[in-house]
């Protein structure tokens, strides 16, 4: 079973003027996160933009990722959406080589029940090849994993975490206090990470990492080292920033900060755009 305490990002995928994926920077910005110790990386996320890929491009991202990071940490495929046998059968025809885990968020837009969650995973868990992370993530999705469903789901042979990002810390403590020893809960909140690894969260899957990828990991780190005085300061002095990204849509708010790192460009797919220039100058200042 691989180790998930620790610091992974959720990666952008750059565009070109033209919209078209900008493989260039997207090497970059892997360098950029490997060289700062970024200790996995997440592609095809919702950070990735993953609603507007072609099944072609994710492919051609996925084989991109494992061509360039050649195996020194390892990489996390999102694989989700609101229909289970389309989540199946992209399971099955994937070319998953060179993956370790498979990120799946939790249906979207049809709102199931939570038996009908607990049955999703059920079905997707079978037939991934791979190890499944879990998400939950309400202000997206328009529904909430409770505890008692992803402390179901965590029986599962296949299902070895979760992502959390319901913002909910009664719901996560619950979690944390009952959950298998095999199981692992992964922020899913820049701004909430310090808390919830302090409550015995495993690490975090983040945005503001692309930013200030040496500084958040070191943050992470020290949680994992009980040193949570030190960690606490590196806290304070990043909460700003962890809220400023998400502001006016993401991930709006962290190209803005990779373009002034000379990393990539502004550009998003529709429907998404660009921060508006109030809190694209507070973002500059800020990092």
């Amino acid at each position: 079973m691989l180790n998930w305490h620790g610091a992974a990002t959720a990666v952008v995928t750059p565009f070109k003027n033209d919209l078209s994926v900008d493989y260039d920077a997207l090497s970059n910005i892997i360098e950029h996160l490997i060289t700062h110790k970024t200790d996995y990386l997440v592609a095809l996320g919702t950070t990735g933009e993953v609603a507007t890929l072609s099944a072609e491009e994710k492919q051609k991202i996925v084989r991109h990722f494992v061509r360039k990071v050649d195996g020194r940490v390892p990489i996390v495929v999102g694989i989700g959406g609101n229909n289970t046998a389309a989540i199946i059968a992209d399971l099955k025809t994937f070319d998953l080589s060179g993956i370790s885990a498979v990120l799946s968020v939790s249906p979207y837009y049809n709102k199931p029940n939570q038996a009908g969650i607990v049955n999703h995973y059920t079905q997707v868990a079978e037939a991934s090849p791979l190890p499944i992370i879990i998400y939950n993530v309400p202000g997206r999705t328009g529904s909430n994993m409770t505890a008692c469903t992803q402390l179901e789901i965590a029986k599962l042979p296949n299902v070895i975490a979760t992502k959390e990002a319901s913002g909910d810390m009664q719901q996560i403590m619950e979690i944390l206090a009952h959950k298998p020893a095999n199981f692992e809960v992964i922020s899913g909140d820049d701004a909430l990470t310090f808390p919830m690894m302090c409550l015995g969260a495993a690490g975090v899957i983040s945005v503001v990492n692309h930013a200030i990828p040496s500084t958040f990991n070191e943050m992470v780190h020290l949680c994992n080292q009980n040193n949570f005085t030190k960690a606490r300061e590196i806290h304070k002095k990043i909460l700003a920033l962890c809220g400023a990204i998400f502001e006016d849509g993401s991930p709006g708010g962290i190209k803005e900060i990779l373009n002034e790192m000379n990393l990539c460009s502004t550009i998003c797919r529709p429907p998404l755009h660009p921060v508006n220039e109030e809190l694209a100058g507070r973002l500059r200042r800020l990092i």
